[in-house]
């Protein structure tokens, strides 16, 4: 090749290079709605609000404060001394290498699609535009109570920016979703009292144009139930963190977001040891007596909590299971439609999911099953851990199935985008982060406006 050849082929690649920059800049110069970021449940930090010291995430326990809230006939007035941090960015251990949480979200948002991180309490000049805002939240408390938190922040943000018609677009893993969806829905009003029907106002859409579900179980996780039964160790639900501090049943019992996660009214499949389907309903306190669910009953109730709170017990449970039905029956009360507001759902459909339980007599007593692992039954015969399989599992991301992201009853043919990753992995997939920059881009399908 010439040297004139060798410039001319240079000054092309050259002029390449530059209109792809000046590009790439004209796109970030587009002003495009700020983002909220909306992790799943355990996926923000607690602190105490007086020492200041990080009790939730740290990998051993704090001596002097545990997870546990005071229970109360009142589910939404449910408080300690912890308040939120940050979001989970990642998770270091000892000499393990650092687990990606969200921070990996963030800055893909930063470097490959031109956003900046901004502060809520004090936002710059540029707060209005391409910015990512973090909601990090008590991930205990009651999801209406984070919703109405939820839209308060965002009011009072517009009013620090000036920007009265100023709307967000949302991208929230697991379950907040759940609340995202129902701030959309509702705005802060809570859930109606008695009887009274529940109507969406879609409140929200006056804040929000874009709402991206990553992995949300809009029907429920069966396996919330398994850790209501048995506590748990990772990542609560086993929704969002690969390591966390043990925490019993009786921590649980006190949790009322872990009621929200339950499998919606009407869904909720559970099997005998024939595999034969059963009719339970899993919001009746009396079912969770009758197959020996309800902490209540363990032998080592007394000793966990105080007396007054014993007497209270049982009013505070028949509470928290009806509010979670209460907030089931408002989400699902869209009929499939999403008025003033884009929802995409995002999740997998790869990966095993628990989706029913099977309950069996193993003595005087009745076991309930939340693995797949075989039995011998009481004539003898045995059941296999396959034969479980096929009746306790379904396609999901490891703990949402895709029937529960998609939910047709609450939106009626909306389009998924599934991508084969692990639940607590979703935000951290590259794939499932181009996508997100396309339809923040307004490149994707939706349903809704």
């Amino acid at each position: 090749m010439t040297k004139r050849a060798t410039r001319n082929a240079l000054l092309t690649s050259l002029r390449i290079v530059i209109c792809l920059f000046v590009l790439s800049v004209s796109l970030f110069a587009q002003d495009r709605n700020p983002i909220i970021l909306i992790p799943g449940l355990t996926g923000s930090e607690l602190k105490h609000k007086v020492t200041g010291e990080r009790i939730w995430f740290k990998a051993f326990k704090s001596k002097s404060e545990d997870l546990r809230l005071p229970i109360s006939t009142s589910i939404d007035k449910m408080h300690d001394d912890l308040i939120p941090g940050d979001i989970i960015r990642e998770v270091k251990i000892g000499i393990l290498p650092a687990t990606d949480v969200y921070g990996g979200f963030i800055r893909a948002m930063e470097m490959r699609a031109g956003y900046h991180e901004e502060s809520w309490t004090n936002p710059s000049d540029d707060g209005d535009r391409d910015a990512i805002y973090v909601f990090a939240y008590d991930w205990r408390l009651d999801n209406v109570e984070n919703a109405q938190r939820l839209v308060r922040d965002v009011e009072a943000l517009k009013r620090k920016l000036k920007t009265p018609d100023l709307k967000f677009d949302i991208v929230a893993h697991s379950m907040g979703g759940i609340i995202s969806r129902y701030a959309a829905m509702y705005g802060d009003a809570d859930l109606p009292t008695g009887n009274r029907k529940v109507v969406p106002t879609w409140a929200g859409a006056k804040l929000f144009d874009k709402v991206i579900l990553l992995g949300t179980p809009n029907e429920g996780a069966m396996s919330s139930l398994g850790s209501i039964l048995n506590g748990y160790t990772v990542g609560g639900l086993r929704i969002d963190l690969p390591f966390i501090q043990d925490s019993s049943k009786f921590t649980v019992f006190t949790i009322p977001s872990a009621y929200q996660l339950l499998p919606a009214p009407g869904t909720f499949r559970a099997f005998d040891d024939k595999l034969k389907p059963l009719a339970i309903n899993l919001y009746d306190p009396k079912m969770w007596s009758k197959y020996g669910w309800n902490a209540i009953d363990d032998d080592d109730f007394n000793d966990q909590f105080d007396l007054a709170e014993q007497k209270i017990a049982t009013a505070y449970f028949t509470a928290a299971l009806d509010r979670a039905k209460r907030l089931h029956e408002a989400l699902a009360a869209s009929n499939g439609k999403a008025e003033g507001v884009a929802i995409y759902l995002v999740g997998s459909d790869c990966k095993t999911a628990l989706d029913g339980v099977v309950i069996y007599r193993d003595g005087n007593n009745w076991k309930t099953l939340v693995r797949p692992k075989g039995f011998t039954r009481s004539d003898g015969s045995r059941v296999t851990d396959d034969e479980l399989k096929k009746v306790m599992q379904s396609a999901g991301d490891g703990v949402v199935t895709q029937r529960s992201l998609e939910v047709a009853s609450i939106l009626k043919n909306q389009p998924v985008k599934l991508v084969c990753e692990d639940h607590n992995k979703l935000a951290a997939n590259a794939r499932i982060q181009d996508y997100v920059i396309r339809v923040l881009e307004g490149k994707g399908s939706t349903i809704g406006n």
